[in-house]
Order: structure tokens, then C-alpha cells, then sequence
């Protein structure tokens, strides 16, 4: 027969399941729809990567997923808080990704407007 699981671990699993799911429902999903708001309504001139975002919000959440599962998982106490807390900062990087994202693609749109603009500057000076 096995031992029962130490009530710290459930805590620490259930405390980071917790954080993980405010860190989204605060953090991730209003970052996630004004950059995409922001993109929409600019036709285009603030690119939304959206499967360079997609991607990385899938492998944090299976990552996170698999942290918080090895959590609930361990028999000590100290592991599963370990565990638990990589899984509310891999959380919270998945939530830094979006602004980043957008923010290289649009440094990398400002580097094509320059010689655009210089093109169209000179044309109509002559």
C-alpha cells in the first residue's frame, strides 16, 4: 500500500495551478488581445505574428502543464514547490512573448519604411 500524498504538495500544486491560471486570465489574454486590436485596427502597419504566438503560447502551456503535473506528482514537499514555481515563471514568459514579438516585427517593418520613404522623397523632389 502507498503512502498518502503529504499535504504540502497538493498545496503547492494547487497554489501553482492557481497562479498559472491568474497569470493567464490577467496577463496573457489582455496582452495578447490589444496587440491583436492594435494590429487590426492599424491595416497592417503593426505586424501580429500570430502563429509565431501560437507556437509559443502552445509549448509554455504544455511545459507548464507537465511542471505542474510533476508537482502533484512528488512526494516531498519541497520538489513539488519547486516545480510549481518553474511553472508560474514559464507562465509568466509565455506572457512576455506577444510584446516581444510584435515589438521585433515592428523594429523590422521601421528598417523597410526608410528606404521607402527616401524612394518616395526622391521622386517627388526630382
Amino acid at each position: 500500500m502507498t503512502r498518502p500524498r503529504p499535504r504540502g504538495v497538493l498545496i503547492a500544486a494547487a497554489v501553482g495551478a492557481l497562479l498559472v491560471t491568474l497569470v493567464a486570465a490577467a496577463l496573457y489574454a489582455p496582452i495578447v488581445a490589444f496587440l491583436a486590436g492594435v494590429a487590426a485596427t492599424t491595416a497592417g502597419v503593426v505586424p501580429f505574428p500570430a502563429l509565431t504566438v501560437v507556437g509559443a503560447t502552445a509549448l509554455g502551456a504544455v511545459v507548464v502543464l507537465v511542471l505542474l503535473v510533476l508537482a502533484i506528482t512528488r512526494r516531498r514537499t519541497p520538489t513539488a514547490w519547486v516545480l510549481a514555481v518553474c511553472a508560474v515563471l514559464v507562465a509568466l514568459a509565455v506572457a512576455v512573448v506577444p510584446p516581444v514579438v510584435v515589438v521585433t516585427a515592428s523594429a523590422e517593418r521601421a528598417s523597410e519604411v526608410g528606404p521607402l520613404i527616401a524612394d518616395l522623397w526622391s521622386r517627388w523632389t526630382g
